[in-house]
């Protein structure tokens, strides 16, 4: 992406006064005259002139029989004139507003195209917090502290490193866009049970392959699927929320980019769903996920970890898992229970039966369009 500097705007603005004095004078008449000529007080005029007051309808029409001109230009005049005024009214809240942006991950949020990348420099800054105010969609940084900030209490952490509000309110921000605009139908248990069990069977495609069928599967049973760039500092790689009492979604980073790691987190996310939003409270908790986090004491967490783990490999194989010893035993073993073998050798390391270096090649790595600069 190319880096820009911001557009040209001056820092200064033109009442429409100045046309209004630049005419009377041409024709030669006091501030007074022109007072007089438009029945108005000459501090009234004063007042218009110098731009305290506006140019109502009245007074454009006033200004079209004395002076000139059409009542939909003096009009324009004064329209241009405020809303100069209030980019730099703005221009001066954002400066005093920089720094904010010391809490929010800007470098990442300008990679991922979720804000317009320029050069992080003084001149740039209150742009940037215009830019950052557009992508959270609040009017200030109190409004984010109030909105995002006040998120904190939703949130069921996996890690103790789950702390950077900035980090991890952008992530969930590039969620909520990515699906802001779609449509499903409410929620449904039954049909979001039926998907999962085909979902499993996508774990051997390609992303090309199952990233569509999923999100198609999951759409008709009212759950939204949403895969945006990770933030490292956020430490999270799928969140399990409710938009609304009837509008799911599970949200998936590549943070971790195997395919064990990520069809692990998927169905851990979908177990969320699942099992835990009986009330209208618990569809307020915002369930906060990493792969790589160590083992979590939340009773809630350790369900979805086991659910996850019996839907890749049902209870009844796993006692076959101390048997594989080679990758050949590894692969025969997959293609019997239809996964693929990187997610069984996922599990044989996490549940210590071979070491973490060993069978790393039956893994996939793998990058979805929509993660392309991540």
């Amino acid at each position: 992406m190319t880096e820009l500097s911001a557009p040209f705007a001056p820092d200064w603005v033109l009442a429409p006064g100045e046309s209004i004095l630049d005419l009377a004078e041409e024709r030669g008449w006091s501030q007074g005259e022109l007072a007089q000529r438009l029945g108005y007080s000459e501090k009234h005029i004063s007042q218009l002139i110098n731009g305290k007051v506006p140019i109502t309808v009245d007074a454009a029409q006033r200004l079209e029989r004395v002076l000139g001109s059409s009542i939909d230009f003096w009009l324009a005049l004064e329209a241009n004139y405020q809303k100069h005024k209030a980019r730099l009214e703005a221009e001066e809240r954002h400066a005093s507003w920089i720094p904010w942006l010391d809490e929010l991950p800007v470098k990442e949020l300008m990679s991922s195209g979720a804000i317009a990348k320029v050069r992080n420099d003084d001149k740039n800054k209150p742009g940037i917090v215009e830019s950052c105010l557009r992508f959270f969609g609040v009017a200030s940084p109190d409004e984010w502290r109030s909105h995002y900030g006040g998120m904190q209490v939703a949130f069921r952490r996996s890690r103790d490193e789950q702390s950077d509000v900035g980090a991890i309110s952008a992530w969930l921000r590039m969620g909520e866009q990515a699906v802001e605009k779609q449509e499903a139908p409410k929620y449904d248990r039954a049909r979001l049970t039926k998907a999962l069990n085909e979902i499993r069977t996508l774990t051997c495609e390609p992303p090309e392959v199952f990233h569509p069928r999923m999100v198609e599967l999951l759409r008709a049973a009212g759950v939204l699927l949403a895969v945006v760039p990770a933030i490292p500092r956020a430490h999270v790689s799928g969140v399990a929320r409710w938009l609304s009492p009837t509008r799911p979604l599970i949200q998936l980073s590549l943070y971790g980019k195997t395919n064990d790691k990520f069809w692990f987190t998927f169905f851990h996310e979908a177990a969320h769903i699942l099992l835990h939003a009986d009330s209208k409270e618990a569809k307020k908790s915002i369930f906060l996920d990493d792969p790589n986090a160590s083992h979590s004491a939340d009773p809630r967490e350790q369900e979805a970890n086991q659910w996850a783990g019996n839907v890749l490999i049902p209870q009844e194989y796993s006692n076959a898992l101390v048997t594989l010893r080679t990758k050949d035993a590894v692969r025969s073993f997959a293609e019997s229970i239809g996964i693929h073998p990187g997610i069984v050798v996922g599990r044989l390391q996490h549940d210590h039966l071979i070491e973490p270096s060993w069978m790393n090649d039956l893994k996939q790595s793998f990058r979805f369009k929509e993660a392309a600069d991540e």
